[in-house]
Order: structure tokens, then C-alpha cells, then sequence
């Protein structure tokens, strides 16, 4: 999709409301796996939420093409989430970071739309031998959504580039706390044909994108000795107190990590409007999409791209057709490549003079955080 800019903070909070986060993140105490998000509707045959990043991470062995049983990979990145704010705060002590001025001023730099809305906050964590399949966040259109569609099929819709007209623009920050070993932020600001940004993990920093359009992933959280759990849908990442964590699945316990282990991050989003008239289309459902147009339309690009016949597919098959023709991932590495960026040992990354239209930003001493 093009260069794309973004914005970094370093530090993003005063270090008292960075610990703040870590304590709110052990109150909430109990995280599921990801995997437990539901499957799709009967659209595509019940394929799984995020098929296209799913049989990608398959198909490549992820960013460095490693080779393993589809069991471990589907371990790897069955990571844990819970949500912190959807709408309103979901848990106290959220609210500095769900309004943080920092997040909704680089919104407005890097959308050009004054108008920033707050929305989502999640935590996401990783355990040892963990990693994030590279992927594109789920955008949303007017009448289309998380809620009522499935994932791949708005990824796709947006990757077609016939639906801008319908988006809502989303600002996405993603911060981090703790010190994990390992498990870089991966983005692709040049395109997905052009060499990653691999971005150390350091506590109390960010980054403010658009991750609906630009491919990101998170590289393996480095192992310990002890082989990575089987983690299938039921297990959970439990605070154990005293700055311990434990693995459950039906009362076993599976591991034990200190907070060293694990990586932490939390993720804000934002709607990002042009004008009130803009605003008022999107809450007042006046201009909306459903399903059908969009599938409609779909199928006429795939004929006139010579991908299908005149005969519309089985949905299935016609799934299938949609996340082939439109998703076009980055090509995994065998080894991270001499471009990538990396930042010296103690020091914040700093993006190189070569890269595409970077800024840098520091949050205000007293900023009230957002996610």
C-alpha cells in the first residue's frame, strides 16, 4: 500500500503510570488465548477469524520460513488477550492510557483528520517461544464489522482497495511494558515487497501506525530451556501474585514465568474522522454497506481479473478466491536481512535518514495515556 508514516514515543508515560500499567495488567489476572475468538459465520465454510494470517504462517513457517508440525505453529501464535476498553473502560485505571493526548495528536499528524475518537484498548501477552504471524489488523467499514463479519473477508475488502470510500480510518498505538527477551515489533512501512523495521521491545515505549494497511508481527520471544506448552484453545496465562505467572488448562498447571519471561504490550485504537458531517454518516448508519454489495462486488473484480468464470463459486471456494487474490503477504527471510533496522543495545531505535517520512515524538510529562 505504499510508504507509510509513524510515529514513536520514547518514553510514553511518566515511569510511575508505566508501572501503573504493569499493576493493572496482574489485577486483571487471568488473560484466554486468542484463539478462542469465535469462528466466522457460515460465509467460506466456517473458516477461522483470520484465516488469511493463519494459513500464511503455514504455508511460510513465518518471517524466517522455520519448519515445524502445523500443532507447534498454531502453539506459537495462540497468544493471550483481553480487552481493557471497548467503548467505555472495561477495567479501572485504564483511563489515563485510553486518552492519552500523546496517541491522539500523532493520530491527527498521520490521518490529517482532526476529529480523534478513542475506542479500544487490549493487552496482549506472549510467553517464551511465542511470536505474532506478520498480518494486517482488522479495519472496519461503515456497516461492516468485526461484530457482524468475518475478519479475513474486511482484511481482504480493504487490501482490494474498492471499499475506501466506506472505511473508517483507525489509529493504532501499541505500547510496551516490562522487559521481555526478545520479541521485536516487525512492520513493513515501505510495503510488504521491501525490507521490515524490526524494532527492539523496551519498556515504557510506542508506536503509533496504521496497522489496517501496513503488514507488522511480533519475532519469537526467546525460549527458555523448557519446551513451549501445548497451548490450545482452554489454557490460560493466570497472575500468580509477586510478580509470578502460571499456565492453567482445567486447574493443571502447565508452566510457571516471571515477568522477565513474558512480553507485554498494550494496544489503543481510534477512529479518525474528517469533520462532524463525517462523524455523523459513520454513529447515524446513513451511508452503510452490507454484505451482499460487498460480495457482489468482489465477484466482479475477480471476473474481471480473469480469477473466476461466470459462474459465481461455492462460498467456500469463493473464500478461498478472495483472501488469494487480494492478501499478498510479504515473502519470509531465511535470516533477518542486513536492512533491517535494530536498535543499539540501551538506546531507543531511531529510524535511519533512508527511511520513509519517520517522525518522532515525545509524550507530554503529565500526558494522560490512551491505548
Amino acid at each position: 500500500m505504499g510508504e507509510a508514516e509513524f510515529v514513536r514515543f520514547d518514553p510514553l508515560l511518566p515511569e510511575a503510570g508505566a508501572q501503573a500499567m504493569l499493576r493493572l495488567c496482574e489485577r486483571f489476572g487471568r488473560y484466554g488465548t486468542y484463539a478462542e475468538e469465535a469462528i466466522a459465520d457460515d460465509f467460506g465454510g466456517g473458516l477461522a477469524q483470520r484465516h488469511d494470517a493463519a494459513i500464511n504462517f503455514v504455508r511460510t513457517g513465518g518471517r524466517f520460513g522455520r519448519r515445524e508440525s502445523v500443532a507447534r505453529l498454531a502453539a506459537r501464535t495462540n497468544y493471550f488477550r483481553e480487552t481493557y476498553a471497548y467503548d467505555r473502560p472495561v477495567v479501572s485505571g485504564i483511563e489515563p492510557f485510553l486518552y492519552h493526548e500523546g496517541f491522539s495528536l500523532a493520530a491527527r499528524k498521520i490521518f490529517g483528520r482532526p476529529l480523534v475518537e478513542p475506542n479500544i484498548v487490549y493487552a496482549n501477552l506472549l510467553v517464551p517461544g511465542q511470536e505474532l504471524a506478520v498480518h494486517t489488523d482488522v479495519p472496519e467499514f461503515r456497516g461492516i464489522s468485526r461484530k457482524t463479519d468475518p475478519q479475513w473477508l474486511i482484511v481482504a475488502m480493504h487490501h482490494s482497495r474498492l471499499f475506501e470510500g466506506w472505511r473508517i480510518p483507525i489509529a493504532t498505538g501499541v505500547a510496551w511494558f516490562g522487559n521481555p527477551r526478545g520479541g521485536e515489533f516487525v512492520f513493513y512501512p515501505e510495503g510488504s515487497s521491501k525490507p521490515p523495521v524490526a524494532l527492539p521491545v523496551r519498556h515504557n515505549t510506542a508506536i503509533l501506525l496504521d496497522t489496517d494497511s501496513i503488514f507488522h508481527g511480533v519475532d519469537r520471544v526467546r525460549e527458555a530451556s523448557a519446551a513451549l506448552p501445548d497451548l490450545r484453545p482452554g489454557v490460560e496465562l493466570v497472575h500468580a501474585g509477586e510478580g509470578r505467572w502460571r499456565l492453567e488448562r482445567d486447574g493443571a498447571v502447565l508452566a510457571h514465568y516471571a515477568w522477565d519471561d513474558l512480553r507485554f504490550s498494550i494496544s489503543w485504537k481510534a477512529y479518525c474522522f474528517a469533520d462532524e458531517a463525517e462523524r455523523r454518516v459513520v454513529h447515524e448508519h446513513s451511508d452503510d454497506l452490507g454484505r451482499d454489495q460487498v460480495l457482489e462486488t468482489l465477484v466482479g473484480d475477480l471476473r474481471r481479473r480473469g480469477r473466476i468464470g461466470a459462474a459465481r463459486p461455492a462460498d467456500p471456494e469463493l473464500a478461498l478466491a478472495i483472501i488469494d487474490e487480494y492478501i499478498q503477504y510479504p515473502p519470509p527471510a531465511s535470516e533477518p536481512q542486513a536492512s533491517e533496522v535494530r536498535a543499539p543495545a540501551g538506546k531507543a531505535a531511531q529510524p535511519p535518514r533512508s527511511e520513509p517520512k519517520a517522525s518522532e515524538v515525545r509524550a507530554p510529562a503529565g500526558g494522560r495515556a490512551r491505548r
